[in-house]
């Protein structure tokens, strides 16, 4: 009976009576990818083209890490995936500047979360597709315009100039965009939140901040009429 691999991190099964002479350097193979799993760290590039994270039969290989930290300034709107049979947990840290893109962390086959630019993740594949299980969301400062994703937190700077961040397209209930006036200046040159093709607060127009100090969070609803609402404290 020959050897075989195990569905998930893909380690060598050693058959009864196989790999004489070699089964002592298969099972320390085994017990690295074991280590990989329970505490591995890997970074990894993104830039102009969507990537796979590798699964190689009986060695270490970037996807079987638990960490994941994801680094590079985006070119066009990226994946990165992972085979569609993988069952398999991870934290994924998103330290890319998205440059106005989106980044998605998926299996081959499926939809998994758009990732915000500055957050952590904790994040499952069930084998079919990658779930969202928890976000670590960090402040981060803009001060130019931007396109932002679902959770992003911005301290917002309009010292230089007014600006506009734009809200994530295609919303889901539920979500968020917390905004700060990082510069206490919105009285000089104020932020303009832009819609991008959904309703705030029941009106097809854009945000204009001009409030010194400013501070909200902006909830999607779920209901196209209603749009954005403002979350309560």
């Amino acid at each position: 009976m020959a050897n075989s691999t195990s569905a998930n991190l893909k380690l060598t099964v050693q058959a009864t009576g196989e790999n004489s002479g070699t089964w002592g350097q298969i099972t320390n193979t085994n017990l690295l990818i074991l280590e990989q799993a329970i505490g591995g760290y890997s970074p990894f590039n993104v830039t102009n083209a969507s990537r796979s994270l590798t699964f190689t039969n009986g060695a270490l290989s970037d996807g079987k890490n638990e960490v994941i930290k994801l680094t590079g300034t985006l070119e066009a709107n990226l994946t990165i995936s992972i085979p569609a049979s993988i069952e398999k947990t991870y934290i994924v840290e998103d330290a890319c500047n998205h440059a106005g893109f989106t980044l998605q962390f998926k299996t081959a086959s499926g939809t998994g979360p758009l990732l915000c630019e500055g957050n952590c993740y904790t994040l499952y594949s069930d084998g079919t597709d990658v779930i969202k299980a928890g976000e670590h969301r960090k402040w981060r400062v803009v001060s130019a315009a931007e396109t932002v994703q679902a959770g992003a937190q911005i301290l917002a700077n309009t010292n230089s100039s007014a600006f506009t961040l734009t809200l994530p397209a295609s919303p889901s209930a539920g979500d968020e965009v917390s905004v700060m006036d990082q510069g206490y200046d919105f009285n000089t040159n104020a932020l303009t939140i832009g819609r991008n093709g959904s309703n705030i607060v029941n009106a097809a127009d854009d945000l204009v901040v001009s409030v010194q100090g400013a501070a909200f969070t902006l909830v999607y609803s779920g209901d196209a009429t209603t749009g954005w609402t403002y979350k309560d404290k």
